[in-house]
């Protein structure tokens, strides 16, 4: 059976990886593959928990409105079996605004489901009186049914060998309208797309009340505005005390009246984690009368259905329900009509088996390597570390889902890179107390004199940053604002600090990193001085170098002058000597 198939499926890119689902799943029918919580068909009791819980709406249960739209749309005569919590689910509507509105859907009719919870009763009270002692458990919750089969089977032998008040009561209609009627289920319950697709003879399909919410709207139909008549009435006869069923204690109270029934003990119990609790170990053969009761998944009864889309208080529902209940004479006189046994057998699931090393090789990649590490704080849903370490082994689990191992590797790799970066860094909460430092803060900035008395060196957690630093008001303001901030050149003391101050968890935590730059400063202003100096020698041998060509070239001028003068006294003019001087004339 693949996932959208069965009736409840995960949508993959919802799922935010919370794990609330396992951690809610009284069965732990979840598995965590490619990061995404997907249900296990084999292991589920589709109780609906985890559609429930999830916070993403990640789980669903199967939309089979389509199929039903088609089913109508077939021309078929296709019958309502309505659960009597829609009392509780549509407080607004009468019982004849609620048959109209379906029938303008399409369908042929309405019956309540109530109706076969009646038949159920005249039954039980009928296996009670044939009994002196032992113990019968009911089976108007899918749910609970699944769950024995699963996860007690030895309790298998002690399920009522009767139908569910829905089954019974679709075997009721086809007796009375016709085998070939469809009959689709319409309630709060998912598990009831269990017994659809294990009956498909009996039952066709089963919708919820917000199926029928969404067909309202889709269809244009306002049920409390829709003028009824005469025809809208529940198929054959009304229920009267079975619409106490989806409350707890409701199928007690139907089978009480019934005189057969008057030697045996009545219990109800519901929640599964209850069933489990009060079920596991029992020994009915040692029961000194007939022991019934009364099994619900869902604590509070069907009212508080996993599909219920009415948020009000469960006092009011159950409440409701009570006012529309009719404990009449026929209460406890009723005969048994239609034929509604069923046989139960066991579908054991078996837990795989793990060797203590296979189990210790798990818990050591969560970090578990000896029992007191082993928390056991059910932050991964399972109840204990062992447990869990059994389902990764089994493949239902990942090592991410320990949320203490995940918060110490990231501590561990938080520290690492503390302790690794070279500058002071420290790490305060919106009143300023350290939270963390590391080792180059220390050394930056405490002073024995005035911290040693006070304050540990070895561990700063909890103290006060101001006691440090003096420029907490960058801490401060990034808090404030919401912002990262940079500052330069804050002198602190004889120093010079570069500082970084930056939100971790917003206006909660802020980190900083401090960077000293006193060294830097003076190798820069020394490297200018130098740079300064440098430029003063090459500006005063520049000069030097150009008084040097000055005189060098007084001095040659003087000298040619002289040697031309020495020539011209001395020897007539060539003619290269007089176009020389008849230049020099017109210039």
């Amino acid at each position: 059976m693949s996932d959208r198939e069965y009736p409840l499926y995960t949508i993959k890119n919802n799922c935010m990886d919370c794990y609330k689902c396992v951690r809610r799943c009284p069965v732990k029918a979840i598995k965590i593959e490619d990061n995404s919580a997907q249900i296990v068909p084999d292991l589920c009791i589709a109780c609906g928990t985890c559609y429930k819980v999830c916070p993403a709406k990640a789980k669903q249960p199967r939309n089979d409105l389509v199929r039903a739209k088609h089913l109508i749309e077939s021309g078929k005569d296709v019958y309502v079996s309505l659960a009597p919590s829609w009392i509780a689910e549509f407080p607004e509507l009468s019982a004849e605004n609620m048959i109209a509105a379906l029938r303008r859907l399409g369908f042929r009719g309405v019956g309540e489901t109530a109706a076969g919870a009646e038949e159920v009763s005249a039954h039980i009270a009928g296996l009670l009186g044939e009994k002196e002692s032992g113990m019968l458990i009911s089976t108007a919750c899918p749910s609970v049914v699944e769950y024995i089969r699963k996860y007690l089977p030895e309790m298998t032998k002690h399920l009522t060998p009767l139908s569910s008040p829905l089954l019974a009561h679709c075997r009721m209609l086809k007796d009375k309208l016709g085998s070939n009627i469809e009959v689709v289920f319409v309630g709060p319950c998912i598990a009831k797309k269990l017994e659809a697709d294990a009956h498909p003879d009996l039952l066709s399909l089963s919708l919820s009340f917000g199926d029928i919410r969404q067909w309202f709207h889709d269809a244009g139909i306002i049920p409390e505005e829709i003028r009824t008549s005469v025809y809208d009435k529940f198929v054959m006869t009304k229920a009267e005390e079975g619409t106490a069923y989806p409350i707890e204690g409701g199928m007690i109270e139907t089978v009480k009246p019934y005189p057969a029934a008057k030697n045996a003990y009545m219990m109800q119990i519901s929640g599964i984690a209850n069933i489990k609790r009060e079920l596991a170990g029992l020994k009915p053969e040692q029961f000194d009368r007939p022991v019934f009761i009364e099994c619900l998944a869902c604590a509070g009864g069907c009212v508080a259905g996993p599909c219920m889309t009415n948020r009000t208080p469960g006092f009011d529902k159950r409440l409701d329900i009570l006012k529309h209940s009719n404990f009449s004479d026929q209460a406890g006189k009723r005969q048994p009509q239609a034929d509604i046994s069923l046989q139960y057998a066991e579908n054991q699931v078996v837990d795989q088996e793990f060797g203590e090393a296979e189990i210790r090789k798990a818990l050591a990649t969560i970090g578990k390597y000896s029992v007191e590490d082993e928390l056991n704080c059910g932050g991964c849903g399972y109840d204990t570390c062992r447990n869990f370490a059994k389902a990764m082994l089994a493949g239902k689990a990942e090592p991410e889902m320990c949320v203490s191992n995940m918060k110490h590797q990231a501590q561990r790799k938080a520290n690492a890179l503390i302790r690794c970066i070279p500058s002071p860094i420290v790490i305060a909460d919106s009143n300023l107390n350290i939270i963390e430092c590391n080792d180059k803060f220390v050394e930056a900035f405490w002073k024995e004199e005035e911290h040693g008395e006070i304050y540990d060196r070895n561990d700063l957690r909890g103290a006060d940053l101001r006691d440090f630093i003096d420029f907490t008001n960058l801490f401060s303001a990034s808090l404030d604002l919401g912002q990262d901030i940079r500052r330069e050149h804050i002198r602190f003391g004889d120093r010079l600090f570069d500082v970084v101050v930056f939100n971790i968890d917003q206006k909660q935590i802020v980190g900083g990193i401090i960077q000293d730059v006193t060294k830097m400063e003076m190798k820069k202003e020394q490297i200018a001085e130098k740079a300064r100096d440098v430029i003063h020698k090459n500006l005063a041998t520049v000069q030097q170098i150009a008084c040097t060509l000055g005189e060098h070239m007084a001095e040659t001028e003087i000298l040619l002058r002289s040697i031309a003068e020495d020539y011209a006294g001395s020897e007539p003019e060539s003619s290269v000597e007089k176009s020389i001087k008849s230049y020099e004339d017109d210039q």
